[in-house]
Formats: C-alpha cells, structure tokens, sequence
C-alpha cells in the first residue's frame, strides 16, 4: 500500500472517530438525559441527522491541523469522510 493511500485512510479512520467522540460528548455533556435515554429520544424523534451534523464538526479542528502540519493527504481523508457523513445527514433528513 502506498503512502498516499495509507495517509488518506488514516485521515478517513480519524474522521470517523473525531465524529463518533464529537456525538458522545454532545450527548453525554450537553443533553441532560443519560446516554441511553438520549439515543433512544433521537430515534423516536428522527434527529439523526441533525446529531450527526453537529458531530461532525471535530473534523474541522483535525482538518485544519492536517493542514497546518503539511499531510494534506490525511486532509483529504478527513474532507471524504466529513462529505460521507453529510451525505448520511442529507439521506436522515430527506427521510
């Protein structure tokens, strides 16, 4: 594997996971239900979408770090996996 594609993928992985602790932190911190309770009212209510919109924007922090440190390649990981995950919002929200 190539060092392109490996950087790309490491920037994807770490999108993801930025993503996935920016929805914990939303919904343990800013919520006043437990964890549980939260995901579950999300469901019901069809909020999805916009959980994840506001999960998202970690990626911002670590996409411009990226850039800042020159590995646009990890970069570019992180921009597909934030357009990945605005296309899921758009699909949450059209449904």
């Amino acid at each position: 594997m190539g060092v392109v594609k490996k950087d790309f993928i490491i920037g994807y992985l770490i999108a993801i996971f930025a993503t996935l602790g920016g929805a914990f932190l939303y919904l343990e911190y800013c919520i006043v239900y437990s964890f549980e309770v939260s995901l579950e009212m999300i469901k019901e209510r069809g909020l999805e979408g916009g959980v994840l919109s506001l999960a998202a924007i970690p990626n911002l922090f670590v996409f411009f770090i990226f850039i800042k440190k020159r590995q646009d390649n990890r970069a570019k990981g992180v921009l597909f996996a934030t357009i990945m995950i605005a296309l899921i919002t758009l699909i949450f929200k059209l449904n």
